[in-house]
């Protein structure tokens, strides 16, 4: 089979964050980011995905938040400006769902995760390209990653889960072949 590549359409796709605050949730988002997809033919079994975002992006819709977390209690974006998420196997559950492992790396430390993927399948749009589309969930430990900022309230409630969801959408345009000179 021959190698395809899959890029990114930002405009249809979205990578959102959840971490829990005390009795609540705090949701956030990366604003900029960018993924490619290599498969054998259209196999998606075959999926070798890198993904990364830009930290400086992040957005809760709170300025002085996002502001926090930009700084070395959590994303220290001056030292570590990407997070970056590289696969290294698919492994098919049936003909949509997948668990795809691979290795994220954030504030510099790189660790192997798992993360559900939905394959929402292949079809043409109307300007004669082949679109692909994804679910992707999971949960990571931010403690795993060096990000141990937050406590304990005077009550004893913890003000800051560990385990942060992650949920992403992503829609891809299956790049075609250079023309032959």
């Amino acid at each position: 089979m021959s190698n395809t590549k899959w890029v990114l359409d930002p405009t249809h796709s979205e990578v959102h964050f959840k971490v829990r605050h005390l009795v609540s949730h705090v949701s956030g988002q990366f604003k900029k980011f960018d993924a490619t997809v290599e498969t054998d033919g259209d196999d998606i079994a075959t999926a070798k995905v890198h993904f990364t975002a830009e930290i400086d992006s992040v957005s809760t819709n709170n300025e002085q938040r996002d502001g926090h977390l930009k700084n070395g209690d959590f994303f220290d974006v001056t030292n570590h400006p990407q997070l970056i998420f590289d696969s290294t196997k698919m492994e098919k559950v049936n003909d949509e769902n997948y668990k795809m492992h691979g290795v994220l790396n954030m504030r510099g430390v790189k660790k192997d995760v798992v993360l559900d993927v939905t394959f929402g399948g292949i079809a043409p749009d109307p300007w004669g390209n082949m679109r692909s589309g994804f679910g992707v969930t999971g949960k990571v430990n931010r403690m795993d990653y060096g990000v141990s900022f937050g406590g304990v309230s005077e009550t004893g409630a913890i003000m800051l889960g560990h385990d942060v969801t992650i949920s992403a959408n992503a829609e891809f345009v299956k790049e075609k072949a250079a023309a032959l000179a």
